[in-house]
């Protein structure tokens, strides 16, 4: 009789021993990817049909930057449900990251199955902002001669449109900034603004001003920004384009104090960059001692950070 106990609770501990799907998300949400492959793989490897777990699989190499595995997994999901608009768009995803990895040569040979994908996503669901998004950049950064077209960008930019303007907007004002025509896409960016205001929409202007060399204006958004917004950040990137184009430098310094004043880990950018900006304000102001003061901060906080020293050196040098 206990041969047969023996013989009956061996499967179950093995199965017992199978990581489980729930536990595979659970890491996957705690952002352990490494961990999240190993349970998946294993569990995949005995649900070879799961297109759940598949799909966690290759988020899970996409988010590791393994593009040869993701792209693995997409391919196996495209193959189980050619219906999926999904499926394709983020297997012309991963395969379009790995283009980006490799010689151009060989990246010639990946676009092709990288729009394939892309425009099977989009036929498939004329609603897929995303593949849409993906298309517009692809279609304006690929060279005429592989396909490049900024008219097939635009019939995008145009479909985004109708589904979301503020999408569509933003791909205009992308489109535009990318072939190097500042006044229109300035235009579309404040179309974004005004439909939507996001901080993505203003960041995107801000960016825009930076590039074109009109600090002045890029300060303008920025305080546009704060006010609809209400967050620490916007301080630090006031303070950044005064010390960078050396202007407005009682208010930079006003911003990033404020920064520092009211930091916190959602700000994103450490105190070090605000102490550094703060260091440069100074430097342009001929108060070699506060610069002394702010810079030394800011090696202290991050000594690593080479830029800090190079400061330091020019500081020094007053």
């Amino acid at each position: 009789m206990k041969y047969l106990f023996v013989f009956l609770i061996i499967p179950l501990l093995g199965l017992s021993q199978e990581p489980s799907l729930g536990h595979a998300k659970s890491l996957m949400d705690a952002k352990n990817y490494v961990k999240a492959v190993e349970a998946l793989k294993t569990y995949v490897a005995n649900h070879k049909n799961d297109r759940e777990a598949i799909e966690l699989l290759g988020d899970a190499y996409g988010y590791q930057k393994k593009w040869d595995e993701a792209a693995s997994n997409y391919k196996r999901l495209v193959e189980l449900d050619q219906s999926n608009a999904n499926y394709h768009y983020k297997y012309g995803g991963s395969l379009g990251m790995k283009a980006l990895s490799v010689s151009k040569l060989k990246a010639l040979g990946i676009i092709g199955d990288v729009k394939e994908a892309f425009l099977k996503a989009a036929d498939l669901d004329p609603n897929h902002i995303d593949t849409r998004w993906a298309l517009v950049e692809l279609y304006m950064q690929l060279p005429g001669i592989v396909g490049g077209s900024k008219s097939k960008s635009l019939k995008y930019a145009n479909e985004l449109e109708l589904l979301s303007k503020v999408d569509g907007y933003l791909a205009k004002g992308y489109i535009h900034e990318y072939d190097d025509e500042p006044e229109l896409a300035e235009k579309y960016y404040r179309l974004a603004i005004e439909e939507g205001g996001s901080l993505t929409c203003y960041d995107k202007l801000t960016a825009l001003y930076e590039k074109s060399n009109q600090p002045d204006r890029a300060i303008s958004n920025l305080e546009a920004s704060g006010i609809k917004h209400e967050r620490n950040a916007m301080h630090y990137q006031i303070g950044k384009v005064c010390a960078e184009y050396n202007i407005q430098l009682d208010k930079g310094e006003r911003c990033l104090l404020v920064y520092i004043e009211n930091h916190s880990a959602k700000d994103g950018v450490p105190k070090a960059w605000a102490y550094y900006r703060l260091a440069q304000i100074y430097k342009y102001k001929n108060d070699k001692e506060d610069a002394l003061k702010w810079i030394n901060k800011a090696i202290v906080s991050l000594p690593k950070i080479d830029v800090f020293r190079k400061e330091k050196s020019q500081i020094e040098s007053l």
